[in-house]
């Protein structure tokens, strides 16, 4: 197992080089750089005075100096400080992180505790009414777009009922983006489950169980659901990543201070040291969340083979 897990860290450092430099080169082909964007609002502003500052963030040197200069201080854990605020971009990353940890917590718990038992009791009363309803409902959830589910949160709960503010924070700030993102993966958790679900209760051993007298809800309980378990880690796994990756259009919309807005502000200004920790940090947390998954996998099934039992 060791060997695997080193294997897999072993296997982010080219990840690593890959997003990063293209990532780089990517907005080098933009027309305005931070200077431009910087001086936009400043009127006019002479062409001496941009050059000095571009000289003085390093933006008048060559691309590959430039991406050089970058990864020499990522090798030495120095990511640089922000064009626009100056700041440490590690300093600005701490700030912003808790934001999307508790927007991440919030909207994983709200679809687990939601989805879990839906996905189960549809998949128990297949093609009855209940099960057409639940899958009604899943399928419109997860056809509509994050950014439309906020809006119209936003109309009814806010301006229509005034139950909660637009723009707030704590707890009541939670609510509508970690809502928002319930919606739509709570809609894709409910029909895999039942996907699930429906294929193991089809299984002998639940025949087996049945027949010997077993009730339902022992099966469902001690048997389907930790088959399921497996299928579930995995859906939670790619979630978080993208969770804590920060989602970038509903932390938007409802001005949630998280990682996903700071993206999202560091692209409009052209901030490259935000945006490539961002790349870093997006890059990092998805290996690491599929690997941690990978882990529970060998927990729950021992059937589950990793690349090293092949090998030996």
């Amino acid at each position: 197992m060791r060997k695997y897990i080193f294997r897999r860290l072993i296997q982010l450092i080219p990840i690593l080089f890959g997003i990063t430099f293209f990532t780089f080169a990517m907005m080098q082909l933009s027309a305005e750089d931070a200077v431009d964007m910087m001086y936009r609002q400043s009127g006019s502003v002479s062409e001496e005075i941009m050059a000095a500052k571009r000289a003085e963030l390093g933006l008048d040197q060559p691309f590959l100096v430039q991406y050089a200069t970058w990864l020499k201080g990522i090798l030495v854990g120095d990511m640089g400080r922000s064009f626009i605020s100056g700041k440490l971009v590690f300093e600005t990353f701490a700030e912003k992180l808790p934001a999307t940890f508790a927007l991440m917590l919030a909207s994983m718990s709200l679809t687990i505790f939601f989805a879990t038992p839906l996905g189960i009791i549809a998949a128990v009363k297949q093609n009855k009414f209940v099960d057409y309803i639940i899958r009604c409902l899943s399928f419109v959830g997860n056809s509509m777009p994050n950014f439309f589910v906020g809006l119209l949160l936003i109309y009814f709960l806010a301006l229509k009922l005034n139950l909660l503010p637009i723009i707030s924070s704590g707890v009541q700030g939670i609510i509508m983006p970690a809502l928002t993102l319930t919606i739509s993966m709570g809609a894709k958790y409910t029909r895999q489950i039942r996907a699930v679900v429906l294929e193991e209760l089809q299984k002998p051993y639940v025949i087996g169980a049945r027949a010997r007298g077993v009730d339902e809800f022992t099966i469902l309980t001690k048997s389907v659901l930790k088959s399921a378990l497996v299928m579930i880690i995995t859906l939670v796994a790619l979630s978080t990543g993208s969770l804590l990756g920060g989602t970038a259009i509903v932390e938007t919309i409802f001005m949630w201070d998280g990682v996903g807005k700071m993206a999202v502000d560091a692209i409009l200004m052209r901030d490259y040291p935000l945006i490539q920790a961002y790349v870093v940090w997006m890059a990092i947390i998805y290996v690491i969340i599929n690997l941690l998954a990978d882990l529970l996998y060998r927990k729950l099934d021992p059937r589950v083979a990793y690349e090293e039992d092949a090998n030996v």
